[in-house]
């Protein structure tokens, strides 16, 4: 079957809809990150200030994709995501007209992480538009809109080059309102029964409450996507404190190592479905250890390098945790996934604060890095131990 036919066995464009929101949220979610250079410099902001700025759009990312989630079965997928768009409009028009000072900011930081909740709503939306033997490729394709974290800090950082920040703002805001119009345009009503949708959602989160796997794949996928989007939020001051390189130059780095992670997060779940998720994660867990703590090389090129292989690593870490989402909670795969993807934006949270705030005690982001590091670590323990668990279970009946 080839990828046309499978488009066509469902409505696409409910997957183009689903695909254009989830690209324009993750624009506007990284958004702070990708401006931290010229904020700091406007605002005139301490390093502890920056931290801050970057990391609360990620903060309020996790908590509202659990609530979206929940508002996706409760009230719908489409109203749900339309909301959505209007809350990124509305906070985008007051950074344009209204933001004037650093607490502001903070506010104005902590109202764009509701662009990280389109993750809960743009997958249900393309899922339920196909049959279950397209379900496959389509998540794929519609999880493949994490490119907008690509556009976002290779674009916001040369507007900013010609325009005040402010006016970035207003750019974002026109994107979000086209998005708006052609999701509205895009994607029908939905025509299912929610009551069903409800009484289930409660009996399914009391059973995912109950089981130790859920927590430590929350666990594994903080120290995955949590990396990852992190990463890529703190990549443009680092390497502009580091390096000295401009604005410019380093959103296409970041941008290149975000494309890098993007690009390789489906490789990860082909990985784990050939040689099994824990197997993949064996494997790819040390390299994001080994190359985060080489990032601050003092040779900018084997920086460089260590920033793509750490995004690639943690790109692919994503892919294999969310195969694992798939093969444990087979049934539960919607909540799971909120859930799960909740706490990678708590992880992202951390990461950009802790490096900053301990670069701001200590002149270098390599105390905050190996804290990262050491979690990672941690990670491949649980997942060693777990590997051992299941040899032992194998070998048993027959000694």
């Amino acid at each position: 079957m080839t990828i046309l036919t499978v488009l066509r066995s469902g409505h696409w464009p409910s997957l183009a809809g689903a695909w254009l929101h989830l690209t324009v949220s993750f624009m506007v979610w990284l958004l702070i990150g990708a401006l931290s250079i010229s904020l700091a410099r406007d605002l005139q902001l301490s390093d502890q200030q920056v931290a801050w700025l970057v990391a609360l759009p990620l903060l309020g990312g996790a908590g509202l994709r659990m609530l979206a989630g929940w508002s996706a079965d409760w009230v719908g997928a489409r109203p749900t995501a339309l909301v959505i768009l209007l809350a990124e409009l509305a906070a985008l028009l007051w950074g344009w007209l209204g933001v004037s000072g650093y607490h502001e900011a903070l506010v104005f930081a902590l109202f764009l992480g509701v662009a990280g909740a389109s993750f809960a709503v743009s997958l249900p939306i393309a899922g339920r538009a196909y049959p279950p033997a397209a379900q496959g490729l389509v998540l794929g394709l519609a999880a493949s809109a994490n490119v907008g974290t690509v556009l976002i800090l290779f674009l916001a950082p040369r507007w900013a080059a010609v325009m005040d920040w402010h006016h970035v703002c207003a750019v974002m805001a026109g994107i979000v309102g086209v998005t708006l119009f052609l999701f509205a345009l895009l994607v029908p009503r939905e025509q299912l029964s929610l009551e069903h949708h409800r009484v289930e959602w409660w009996h399914n989160a009391a059973e995912l409450i109950r089981r130790r796997t859920a927590y430590w794949l929350c666990f594994l996928y903080a120290v995955t996507f949590g990396g990852f989007i992190g990463f890529c939020s703190l990549l443009p001051l680092l390497l502009h404190d580091l390096y000295q390189l401009d604005a410019v130059m380093a959103g296409t780095v970041a941008a290149l190592c975000g494309l890098f992670g993007s690009l390789i997060r489906p490789v990860g779940g082909y990985v784990a479905d050939w040689q099994g998720g824990l197997r993949s994660l064996y494997y790819v867990l040390p390299v994001i250890v080994g190359s985060v703590v080489a990032v601050t090389s003092p040779s900018l090129p084997m920086a460089v390098a260590m920033m793509v292989v750490a995004t690639g690593a943690m790109g692919f870490g994503n892919g294999v945790v969310f195969q694992l989402v798939a093969e444990w909670f087979p049934k539960d795969i919607g909540l799971a996934s909120g859930v799960v993807g909740a706490a990678g934006g708590f992880g992202g949270f951390f990461l950009p604060l802790v490096a900053v705030t301990m670069k701001g005690f200590t002149g270098s982001y390599d105390l905050g890095l190996w804290l990262f590091a050491g979690f990672g670590v941690c990670a491949w323990g649980t997942v060693i131990v777990a590997l051992r668990a299941r040899a032992a279970s194998l070998e048993g009946p027959s000694s």
